[in-house]
C-alpha cells in the first residue's frame, strides 16, 4: 500500500482513539453543536480504521503463512487477493466525503409541460420517494402542497427525515419525464409530460444559514383550501421573501401560524445553503462535467416509458424494465449505480491528481 495512506490511516486510527477517549466523558453534550460533529466524524472515521485493521490483519496472515510451510501457496494466493479488495475498499473510504451526506432532506417536486398529466405524475413521483423512505424506515412529513383539480400535485415540498437520506438521494434533482397514455386521452396515444424534482440537504441550524431579519419580508393570509374550520379562521398561513436573493417560501399545512413561520425558515435556509452550493461547485463543474450530471433541474436526468415498462436514466446509460417495482418505491438499483458512478468518477480524478 502506498505510504501516503498508510501515514493517513495511521493518523486517523489515533484520532478514533481520541474521539472515543471525548465522547465517553460527561460533559460531551454540554456543546450540542460540538457534540453533534464529533459524532459524525466518529461515524465517518469507524468503518475507515475498521478496514485497515482487516487489512493488517490480513497482512500477517500471509506473513505466517510464509513462516510456516506447511500451509498451500494457495492460501497466500487467497490472502493477497483479499489484501487488494480491502485496498480498493480503503481508497474508496478515503475519497473526499460530502458533509451532506447523512442530512435529512427536503424534496421539492414541481409539475412541468404536460399540464394535468404533469400534475398526475408529480404525485406518483412523489409516492415513489415516499415508499422509498417507508422501505427505510425514514419518516416523510409535508411541508406545503399545492393540489391539481384531478389529482396529483402542481407542487409538493417534503422534508424526509433519516439517517443518510441526502447520500441515498442527492442524484435525483433534475428533470423527470414521463411517456404514457394520459387517462384524459381518448385516443390511446401516448403523451410526454415532465416534472423537475429538487433535492436540498436540510441545514443543521437556521443559523448556519444567516437570515438578517431586515432582509425577511414575512407576509400572513388566511390558508385556503381543505383544512377544517379552524384552519380557515385565522391568518395562519405564512409567506417569507429573503430580499437579496428573491426566494419565495410559503407554508400554510400547520395549524398555527408559528409552526408555520419555523417550517417556512427551515426551507428557506436549506434553498439558500443549496444556493450557496451551487455556485461553490460551479467553478469546479465547470473543469470536468460529473458522470451522474451536473444536478441542475432543467436537466433531463430519466424517462419513465410506461408502454415499454423501462426506466432510463440518461446520466448512466441504466435502463432497468420494472417500472411497477419502481414506481412502488424499489429504487435502490437506480440509486446504488449512480453513487458507483459518482465514486468511480472521484477515484479516477484522485488518480490524476
Amino acid at each position: 500500500m502506498n505510504r501516503n495512506i498508510t501515514d493517513r490511516l495511521t493518523r486517523l486510527s489515533v484520532r478514533l482513539e481520541e474521539l472515543n477517549h471525548l465522547l465517553s466523558s460527561e460533559s460531551v453534550t454540554a456543546n450540542l453543536d460540538n457534540y453533534r460533529k464529533l459524532t459524525r466524524e466518529h461515524s465517518e472515521i469507524v468503518p475507515i480504521v475498521e478496514l485497515y485493521r482487516a487489512y493488517q490483519l490480513s497482512e500477517r496472515d500471509i506473513q505466517t503463512a510464509r513462516e510456516m510451510h506447511s500451509f498451500a501457496e494457495a492460501e497466500i494466493q487467497a490472502g493477497k487477493e483479499k489484501l487488494v479488495k480491502l485496498e480498493s475498499e480503503i481508497q474508496k473510504q478515503l475519497l473526499p466525503k460530502d458533509p451532506n451526506d447523512e442530512r435529512n432532506i427536503f424534496l421539492e417536486i414541481r409539475a412541468g409541460t404536460g399540464g394535468d398529466e404533469s400534475a398526475l405524475f408529480a404525485g406518483n413521483l412523489f409516492r415513489m420517494y415516499s415508499r422509498f423512505a417507508e422501505r427505510r424506515g425514514w419518516q416523510v412529513e409535508i411541508i406545503s402542497q399545492s393540489l391539481s383539480e384531478i389529482g396529483g400535485y402542481k407542487e409538493i415540498i417534503a422534508k424526509i427525515i433519516g439517517q443518510g437520506a441526502y447520500s441515498r438521494l442527492k442524484f435525483e434533482s433534475g428533470g423527470h419525464r414521463v411517456q404514457r397514455v394520459p387517462v384524459t386521452e381518448t385516443q390511446g396515444r401516448v403523451h410526454t409530460s415532465t416534472c423537475t424534482v429538487a433535492v436540498m440537504p436540510e441545514a443543521d441550524e437556521v443559523s448556519e444559514v444567516v437570515l438578517n431579519p431586515s432582509e425577511l419580508r414575512i407576509d400572513t393570509y388566511r390558508a385556503s383550501g381543505a383544512g377544517g374550520q379552524h384552519i380557515n379562521k385565522t391568518d395562519s398561513a405564512v409567506r417569507i421573501t429573503h430580499l437579496p436573493t428573491g426566494i419565495v417560501v410559503e407554508c400554510q399545512d400547520g395549524r398555527s401560524q408559528h409552526k408555520n413561520k419555523a417550517q417556512a425558515l427551515s426551507v428557506l435556509a436549506a434553498r439558500i445553503h443549496d444556493k450557496q452550493m451551487r455556485a461553490q461547485h460551479a467553478e469546479q463543474a465547470a473543469t470536468r462535467k460529473s458522470l451522474v450530471g451536473t444536478g441542475e433541474r432543467s436537466e433531463r436526468i430519466r424517462t419513465y416509458n410506461f408502454p415499454q415498462g423501462r426506466v432510463t436514466d440518461h446520466r448512466i446509460n441504466l435502463t432497468l424494465y420494472k417500472m411497477d417495482q419502481i414506481m412502488d418505491g424499489d429504487i435502490d438499483e437506480l440509486c446504488s449505480a449512480l453513487m458507483a458512478e459518482h465514486q468511480a468518477e472521484l477515484l479516477a480524478a484522485s488518480v490524476q491528481e
